[in-house]
Order: C-alpha cells, then structure tokens, then sequence
C-alpha cells in the first residue's frame, strides 16, 4: 500500500507512495486529479516534485485523451544499460583518458555529430518518412521542416544537456556497465512545444476551464489527437534509437582502452517520459508516465542516483495501483537555481570523491546535494520493484 494517506482534494484520490510533498507538487496533483478525463486515480512515485503543469515523478492514466504538457518536452527520455564481461581490476587507475574517449565520440551539450553516425539506412529511411508524415500535415511544424531535417540525423547518438549523463558503473560484485540516460533531443522538444501549444489553443477554442493551461488534452478522435500520437511515437522511438546509437558509440571508444570483453545478456533500454495505450482497472487507458517506469510483473527497469549516488537494476513487481510503475531515479529536491545559490565548487568535489567527472561551476546544478536520497527512495517502493543489482559509478560525463 502507498505510504502517505490518499489525497482526496480532487475528482479522483491521488495515491502518494512519499510524504515528502513540496506545495507546488502537491498542488500540481491535485489539478491533475480533478480533470474530467483522469480515471480511477493517479500515482505519485516517491521521487515526485514539481514539472510543469503536471509533477514530475507521477501517473497519470487518461481515458480517451492525452495531455502533451505532461508527457513533456523531452519525449522519450530514458535509460540503457549494458553489463560488461570485465570488472573492476581491468579497469586503469587513472579514468581521464577513457572520460575523455568517451566525450570525443558522444556530443554533449548542444553538440551534435558532423555526419550521421549511423549505418543503417533502411532504419534511417524510415524514420524520416514517419517524420515527414507527421510534419506535413501541420504548417507549424513544416515551417521548420528544413532545420529539423539538418539536426535529427546528426543529433542521434548525442547526449543533450541536464541531468543527461553517461556513466561507468560497478555493481555489487565488481563487474563493470556502462549506463547513459537521454532522450530525443531537439526534435522531440520541437515537437512537444508545438503540441502542447495546439493544446493550448485547442483548450480555449472549446472554452475549457483549466486549473492550469498546461494541462490542456486532445480528444480521442480528432485529428490533432492522432496526429499528436503519431508524433510522440516518433520522437519515442527516436529516443530509444538515440540511447541505442550512444550506447554502441561509447562501447566502441571503450575497446580501445580497456581489455578485452563482450557485452552481457543484462542489457536495458527504457523510457521514463512517455505515454502508451494499456490495460488497467479493467479498461483501455492512456498511460502517461512522466518521471516513472514501467515496473509490470518481471519487467527489468533503471533507477539512478545522482551523479555521486548508487542507481539501481530493478524487476518489477507489477503492482496495479502504480499501474505497473515505479520511481524513475532521486527525483530533483530543490531547483538548479537554488541548487547554485547553495553548493560550491568545493561541496561537488567533497560529494563526487572517487567519481571522475567535471567537477567545475557549470555542473553545480547536477550537484548530488541537488536530489533526494535515493536509498529513501528506494525504500519507499519496495512493494513495487526488487532490486536486482545495485550499481556505483566511478566515471561520470554529464551534458
């Protein structure tokens, strides 16, 4: 059962597996459970906190509608992971060079790729012909149809900025795996803008009284509706693509410093941001996860910590009151402004001891001190998911 009391402010309960409720993120889910299109209840996962218009770290099942705003802007974020046959006495003492191989052949920040790095030209084919599909049909998106087709190509298998970040980690006994979190870069941002924007307008054309105007839905049905799902699994699929690509990048510039190895049969690519059709409380909904995995019964999924914390391989338990859901990592405790004001140069170095990483201003925001405790996190869903491996990074590139 969730840990906190339900909280029954709004048209359907909100079931909290945390009592640590900041008041805009408690707000926020009270304004998402009164929407007339939220059925049965909606999840807030113990690393909840504040998003935009909907909480980051929630579920939120929908009948016939999907709010874009909720699922976000960075479509398809998620996790991959993948065990390496070496552990850690294979490794140098001195990570620098191996960090540096890894950012010479993952872009990051605002960086992308000179030509496209990947060789598959069917797959390529394709993509582009579900993008035009979806930007063809709406001036807006075709207006930048000319530079959506110059970056896509060259953002796949690019990192992006954030709290995105590639790491190599060691589980509990000592063997070695790469782990990196993205999504689906500047296309699915592009694509999330100008849908939520349609939301908006759509909202007040039909006079719709929001308790906030990012919670504006398309109705199942319309054309908007369609076109919308047509493009989020795009930029869904896109995202997973983009994780597969940096994954094989960031193994490729691993073999040339470090013996020998194979990849393991653990490996996991999952979203954490995304909305799918599924069966719960007995009828089809629209799943939105924003901030959560899928933990269904035997499902393999990433939890990670902070850039100086433990992450975690989970299996789920697939509990139907999360709708088959669990936490998608720490879960931000305070905002990167205020995360700037607070901490130092000097409280990132005392806090990312034995991590190679930056440890500059400019990943300050990214600080460990930044997120809650994982551990706590951890232990507020052990109902939902068991931990299968228990990870610690001793290489972090952040973008």
């Amino acid at each position: 059962m969730p840990i906190a009391a339900r909280l029954t402010k709004g048209r359907v309960p909100v079931l909290a597996w945390t009592d640590d409720l900041e008041p805009q993120a408690r707000k926020q889910l009270e304004n998402v459970a009164n929407l007339p299109i939220v059925h049965g209840h909606v999840a807030a996962l113990p690393d909840v906190h504040a998003g935009i218009g909907a909480t980051v770290g929630s579920v939120i099942p929908t009948r016939g509608a999907i709010i874009p705003a909720a699922v976000g802007v960075d479509i398809g974020c998620g996790m991959n992971a993948v065990r390496l046959t070496i552990t850690a006495e294979d490794l140098p003492a001195n990570l620098g060079r191996i960090r540096s191989a890894i950012e010479a052949a993952v872009p990051v920040g605002f960086d992308q790729h000179g030509e496209c790095p990947v060789h598959d030209a069917n797959a390529l084919r394709v993509l582009a012909e579900r993008l035009g599909a979806v930007a063809g049909k709406h001036p807006g998106l075709a207006k930048m149809q000319k530079k959506i087709d110059e970056t896509w190509t060259l953002q796949i298998g690019s990192l992006g900025g954030g709290n995105h970040f590639i790491e190599l980690c060691l589980d509990e006994a000592g063997r070695v795996w790469v782990m990196l979190h993205s999504g689906s870069r500047g296309i699915g941002n592009v694509m999330g803008r100008y849908f939520i924007e349609r939301a908006r307008r759509e909202a007040e054309r039909l006079d719709r009284r929001l308790p906030d105007r990012d919670l504006a839905w398309f109705d199942e049905g319309t054309a908007l509706f369609d076109d919308y799902v047509e493009a989020v699994g795009w930029a869904q699929d896109y995202a997973m693509a983009n994780r597969r690509e940096m994954m094989r990048l960031v193994v490729e510039s691993l073999r040339k410093h470090l013996p020998s190895f194979s990849l393991a049969d653990e490996a996991i690519n999952c979203h954490h941001n995304y909305v799918a059709r599924e069966t719960h409380l007995g009828e089809s909904l629209f799943i939105t996860r924003k901030g959560a995995i899928r933990a269904g019964d035997g499902e393999l999924g990433i939890i990670p910590g902070s850039m100086g914390a433990r992450s975690f391989i989970v299996c789920g338990k697939g509990d139907p009151q999360s709708f088959c859901s669990c936490a998608h990592g720490a879960g931000r405790r305070m905002s990167r402004t205020e995360a700037k004001r607070r901490f130092s140069r000097e409280d990132l170095e005392r806090q990312t001891v034995g991590v190679e990483c930056r440890k500059d201003g400019g990943v300050i925001d990214e600080i460990p001190g930044a997120y809650k405790d994982i551990d706590e996190v951890m232990a507020r869903q052990d109902d939902l998911v068991d931990i299968v491996h228990t990870l610690k990074q001793v290489l972090c590139v952040k973008g």
